[in-house]
């Protein structure tokens, strides 16, 4: 089968990559910008805060590795769906939980795997991640791809990438891909 693509915002995409990059099934992790009104955006931009974009990641992968559902329950399990504009320290609507989808399968699953976290009481209060079709995806600026692997000491890394790479590898150690 042909790779598929996800579109998720969950805080700092440097986040959302270094993990998705340790998925078996995932093929390639793009981080970049969507879900705004400006076209072609800067990181600077964007973190201005009035562009209406989110960092996001791109996540290729292959359905017969990994499903979409399985990336949602990642997804939900290394950010918190319940702030509004924020994850711990970083504040602003480009950190706003997402999911732009690529079609309306897509979207019927996030809605679902949504309902089914909701119903399992995870949460102490409401998921307040937005589900919309996505319009279009800007690649960030090459200093940002790859960004963890590249730069494992710099600050941010130690203190908020590590221990997100660290609790999904706790979480799904029988989904890693192979050393």
């Amino acid at each position: 089968m042909a790779e598929q693509v996800a579109t998720l915002g969950g805080g700092c995409f440097w986040c959302l990559e270094a993990v998705y990059l340790g998925l078996r099934g995932v093929t390639r992790v793009v981080s970049g910008y969507a879900g705004g009104h400006l076209a072609n955006p800067t990181y600077e931009q964007v973190c201005g805060k009035r562009t209406g974009h989110a960092e996001v990641v791109q996540v290729g992968f292959d359905p017969a590795q990994v499903s979409y559902e399985d990336l949602l329950r990642v997804f939900f399990t290394i950010h918190d769906p319940t702030t509004r504009d924020r994850q711990g320290n970083d504040v602003g609507p480009q950190y706003r939980s997402i999911i732009l989808t690529h079609d309306d399968a897509q979207a019927a699953t996030a809605k679902r795997v949504i309902a089914e976290i909701a119903q399992a009481g995870i949460w102490s209060v409401p998921i307040i991640t937005e589900v919309r079709p996505l319009e279009v995806f800007w690649p960030a600026e090459e200093y940002h791809q790859n960004y963890f692997a590249r730069n494992p000491g710099q600050g941010y890394c130690q203190a908020v990438v590590a221990p997100k790479v660290t609790k999904f590898r706790k979480s799904f150690a029988d989904r890693l891909k192979a050393a």
